[in-house]
């Protein structure tokens, strides 16, 4: 073919053969992956773990320390399997808190209160004494004995009988309350007592020790009496009768073994304080005391 047109048709195929035969070689360009650019390389060896150095042996015991037998290694590491409390055994507890010399205002006397209990690790019988005498006579002497069993880690509820032989004719009180260990370790004993007559009585005591040296330690406390009507007799009138703070410092020759010295402020309230004031007696005083605390 001649002419233009068969000019064109010549370039066409001309292109054409230029494509079909470059098509072969691409394909085989793109199915053929690109070289690694680490062939060729070897891969170290991983290093061998350094070696542990063998344990040093202990050192040689100076010969006054025994070598360790069986007998010690028994004793350090005992048996657990079984529940050590709550058992049958029978213990005893008595603490003398204060057994003290008082003297204030021309008049002196002395002062003990004594608490202690016998009993298991649950029920016991807790027993009080408090008595308190002045230029050589007994103005006050009453005593508890109490059922005790604990209702929380640091609680326990107590009920029994008080018992008051001085002032005036003897008095017998059904008690019941609560004590232990409130937070910031104060020791508190919360009664309640009835009596014949419809008498009844509420004493709170509070007292918390603050250690002050290795040996040395400062007690505050704290007492409040309330009655609920008035007993003549005994020169009280109803509500608040009495409180008495007290601080003592003691020191301990051993934790069972202290002596003390410190001072009280007695205070009476309302009828009661009417009472005093008509006999002559000070509402309020304050008192040096000297003392001993014992425990066992």
């Amino acid at each position: 073919m001649t002419g233009p047109a068969g000019a064109i048709l010549r370039r066409v195929a001309v292109v054409a053969a230029c494509v079909l035969g470059a098509a072969p070689a691409l394909a085989q360009q793109q199915q053929t992956p690109p070289p690694d650019p680490h062939a060729g390389h070897v891969r170290p060896a991983p290093a061998a773990p350094a070696p542990v150095p063998p344990a040093a042996a202990p050192p040689d015991l100076p010969p006054f320390i025994p070598p360790v037998t069986d007998a010690d290694r028994a004793a350090a590491f005992p048996d657990v399997d079984g529940h050590m409390v709550h058992d049958g055994a029978v213990h005893a507890y008595v603490l003398f808190d204060e057994l003290e010399w008082r003297g204030g205002r021309d008049v002196s006397g002395s002062h003990w209160d004594v608490d202690g209990w016998i009993g298991g690790d649950r029920d016991r019988l807790w027993l009080r004494a408090e008595g308190v005498g002045e230029d050589g006579r007994l103005d006050e002497v009453h005593g508890h004995a109490l059922w005790g069993r604990p209702i929380a880690r640091w609680w326990d509820v107590v009920a029994g009988v008080r018992q008051d032989l001085r002032p005036g004719n003897a008095q017998t009180w059904a008690a019941f309350g609560f004590q232990g260990l409130a937070p910031y370790r104060i020791d508190v004993e919360l009664t309640g007592y009835l009596g014949a007559g419809g008498r009844s009585q509420l004493r709170a005591d509070a007292a918390h020790d603050l250690r002050l040296a290795r040996r040395l330690v400062a007690q505050t406390r704290l007492e409040a009496t309330f009655a609920g009507k008035p007993d003549p007799a005994r020169e009280l009138d109803a509500g608040l009768t009495a409180t008495e703070f007290g601080i003592r410092v003691r020191y301990e020759i051993r934790r069972d073994l202290a002596p003390y010295a410190g001072v009280t402020w007695h205070r009476t309230y309302f009828g009661t304080a009417d009472h005093h004031r008509a006999h002559g007696e000070p509402v309020a005083m304050g008192r040096a005391v000297i003392g001993l605390r014992v425990w066992r």
